[in-house]
């Protein structure tokens, strides 16, 4: 069995770790930050499985300019960073073409179906209080708006994702803590969520410690390299050896690839979240209105309203209107929100230009591999993405074709 360097401490590393213990192997994870305290500390809490479409559509070129112009739209670029984003932005574009949409969307459904089943293999008896197959809401607020998303109802169902369509009325029988803004809605009864996103991952952490792996807080700043191969990690404190390497640090993945000499186009798709106290009468599910694109989810400890994508690389400051925009959509959208935000949190989602994660050996170093590039959608396809490492690793049959996530693809 190996000695394998995990290097990411968030849902995807943990989740690979895990499972690569469960194979024998000795895992190390290493990481400047306590498990699961960087972009996994904040998502929505969304487990999807019908979570299908890419980010990029067709049509997104008319949205373009408002990218730029409007700093409240659901996806704003700086424009002092937009010289540095631009090959990004021309992939991502070009990603969106309807013959690609297909591939990609069939690629999400492989690697987000079974989520719940196997976040229940790494929970054990944890899993009832932190997983909840409740449904998902995908709102409209007039008729015009739900007939411009026919393409996600029809690539859901083509893909076999359960749906239901609802009228204002039935969505107020499902939602009574909605306000009566909502037209349509698409309800999707196999989603659900996880009322603590941390909790899972230091869950999932706590249990690779008493099994025997270790974390060490430090950062991976490059990799002693010899015949093609790793040999040992090197960190601000000192060189340690390893078999083998799994790249799963998130938005940083990118800085990591190259000192390997991998070119692999990967940008942070920058993400905030407000908590908000819980309304008296509290939604019992996620709620993701279209208009906004943004989820708001019932967690242990309040509202969480998650959203917004914004392109400022990895070292602008928070951009503290872009979240308070977001408690005052919860507001709009709930009557009862009354209180404050309790928290407000920003962080980096690692997105590739066509929505797909890197999954899959780098095609330079042998005893490499790389598990990154989730963008909006980590938690939803992380313990999947472990079990997927784990095949690799051992050589057997794939949980599902790693083909779609491969590195080459760029």
């Amino acid at each position: 069995m190996a000695n394998i360097a995990i290097v990411g401490a968030g849902i995807i590393g943990v989740s690979c770790a895990a499972f690569l213990q469960r194979d024998g192997h000795k895992v190390t994870i290493y990481d400047p930050l306590p498990p699961g305290e960087a972009c996994s500390f904040g998502n929505a809490g969304s487990i999807g499985p019908g979570s299908v479409m890419p980010i990029s559509t067709p049509g997104i070129v008319r949205q373009a300019a408002s990218w730029i112009t409007d700093p409240d739209s659901p996806l704003w670029i700086d424009w002092r960073y937009l010289p540095r984003a631009l090959p990004w932005l021309a992939r991502f574009i070009a990603a969106g073409s309807r013959p690609r949409i297909s591939g990609i969307s069939k690629a999400l459904r492989f690697l987000h179906a079974d989520s719940f089943e196997h976040y229940r293999t790494l929970l054990g008896v944890d899993a009832k209080s932190l997983l909840h197959v409740s449904g998902q809401l995908y709102l409209y607020e007039s008729d015009a708006a739900f007939a411009k998303d026919a393409l996600g109802r029809e690539i859901r169902a083509a893909l076999g994702v359960r749906s239901e369509i609802l009228n204002s009325d039935e969505i107020r029988q499902l939602e009574p803590s909605l306000g009566p803004r909502f037209a349509r809605a698409v309800y999707l009864p196999d989603s659900g969520h996880c009322s603590n996103p941390h909790r899972l991952v230091t869950t999932i952490a706590e249990s690779i410690v008493r099994n025997g792996g270790r974390f060490v807080r430090a950062s991976v700043k490059d990799f002693e390299q010899d015949a093609g191969q790793v040999r040992a990690v090197i960190t601000d404190v000192g060189r340690m050896p390893c078999d083998r390497v799994v790249i799963a640090a998130g938005a940083w993945s990118q800085r990591l690839a190259g000192r390997l000499g991998l070119k692999i186009p990967l940008e942070s798709l920058r993400g905030y979240h407000v908590m908000l106290p819980m309304p008296e009468t509290a939604p019992k599910r996620p709620l993701y209105p279209l208009a906004t694109k943004i989820m708001m989810t019932p967690m242990e400890n309040g509202l969480r309203v998650a959203g917004t994508a914004e392109i400022a690389g990895l070292d602008a400051p928070m951009n503290e209107r872009r979240a308070a925009a977001l408690g005052r959509i919860a507001k709009r959208y709930f009557p009862g929100a009354t209180g404050e935000p309790v928290s407000i949190w920003m962080g980096h989602r690692p997105a590739t230009p066509d929505s797909l994660p890197v999954i899959g050996p780098s095609p330079r170093h042998e005893n490499v591999m790389l598990a990154f590039g989730h963008g909006q959608t980590g938690l939803i396809g992380g313990s999947t993405t472990g079990l997927l490492v784990s095949d690799l690793i051992a050589g057997r049959k794939p949980i599902i074709d790693p083909y779609p996530y491969r590195t080459s693809r760029f």
